[in-house]
């Protein structure tokens, strides 16, 4: 047996058998997540190849990685997932893979059931943003048989749902300072190709100038929200990196609750105000957003407001908080299958 072959056969500490890893995630939160999530798995990952869509956000974030793009997945877009399955068996069966993981959404219906389908082990993890159970995809892949899946929150985990730790986990309010105005402020509602979120924009551009100092810098993403007739220099599309390195210099941030851009102010130590899209005014797919809002406000690392309910002093609240994350989050052990 030669020493690669040996390798892929060993077992790690935990039980799992070392090897090939396929990362599966679409854009936005979900790739998110699973790219902060890599380094807590176990066993560790270190002979990995991506899954995902080709977007500012993945080719920013995924930088010097082997980068498998197929083609974009709406939300509730089964027949875009029928037709990308072809894609997913020709990924998965030239890489040599010996594990899948995902975090959804629709691209994991395009590639675990084909990985099953080849005896190749698989993962699935569900998001953040489901505080109250699975999502539908989550449901779906469920019943996936050999797949293991996982909760973020132990208060749903059964026997079905494992709890490993959640991305939330690792954060704590540690402290206020005394802010009134902003100098640099980010506000970003996400890389969602499908739905705008026009109510949050005329909330932000309501309030916002009372809080702004002489001379403030914003930098607005706002995707595919139409901006049309607002004093803003709007930005479909901002790369990973450059979003990043904004919101660690921004005073303010404010967002959808969308998990991506709440676990990236998060990390930069800010506590932003979030913005919940809703169903049933043509922002989402469902309510889950209200989810991640009410969590990261029970926790005190969000301000949540329903963008009518939005005022200057919520702006405030937000400023003056900070953030810490932990230094080493605990690990998170993928089962033996």
């Amino acid at each position: 047996m030669s020493p690669t072959e040996a390798a892929r056969a060993a077992l790690s500490a935990d039980g799992v058998p070392a090897g090939r890893t396929l990362l599966v995630a679409s854009t936005g939160g979900h790739l998110e997540q699973l790219w902060r999530l890599r380094s807590r798995l176990r066993p560790v990952l270190s002979d990995v190849e991506w899954a995902t869509f080709d977007e500012a956000q993945s080719r920013s974030l995924l930088a010097g990685e082997v980068v498998h793009h197929v083609p974009y997945i709406p939300p509730r877009g089964y027949g875009e997932v029928v037709r990308v399955m072809p894609e997913a068996r020709r990924i998965l069966r030239t890489g040599r893979f010996d594990r899948v993981v995902s975090t959804g959404s629709g691209i994991a219906l395009a590639f675990l059931p084909v990985a099953r389908a080849l005896g190749i082990r698989t993962h699935y993890i569900e998001s953040a943003a489901r505080a109250d159970g699975p999502s539908l995809t989550g449901r779906i892949v469920s019943r996936v048989p050999g797949t293991q899946t996982y909760s973020q929150y132990p208060r749903w985990a059964d026997e079905r749902w494992q709890y490993r730790g959640s991305l939330f986990d690792g954060y704590d309010v540690v402290g206020d300072r005394p802010v009134t105005t902003a100098d640099r402020v980010v506000v970003t509602l996400g890389t969602m190709k499908t739905y705008g979120f026009r109510r949050a924009l005329d909330a932000v551009c309501r309030v916002l100038p009372e809080v702004l100092a002489p001379g403030a810098e914003v930098l607005w993403q706002v995707g595919v929200t139409d901006a049309s007739g607002l004093p803003v220099d709007a930005r479909v599309d901002v790369p990973a990196a450059e979003l990043h390195a904004a919101i660690e210099e921004a005073d303010l941030v404010v967002a959808h609750a969308g998990i991506g851009s709440c676990l990236t102010a998060l990390d930069a130590g800010r506590c932003p105000v979030v913005l919940p899209r809703r169903q049933e005014h043509g922002e989402h797919v469902d309510n889950h957003q209200e989810l991640i809002a009410h969590e990261l406000d029970r926790r005190g690392l969000a301000v949540r407001r329903l963008p009518g309910e939005l005022t200057a002093q919520d702006l405030r609240a937000a400023m003056a908080r900070r953030v810490q994350a932990a230094v080493t989050p605990q690990t998170f052990v993928l089962g033996a299958v």
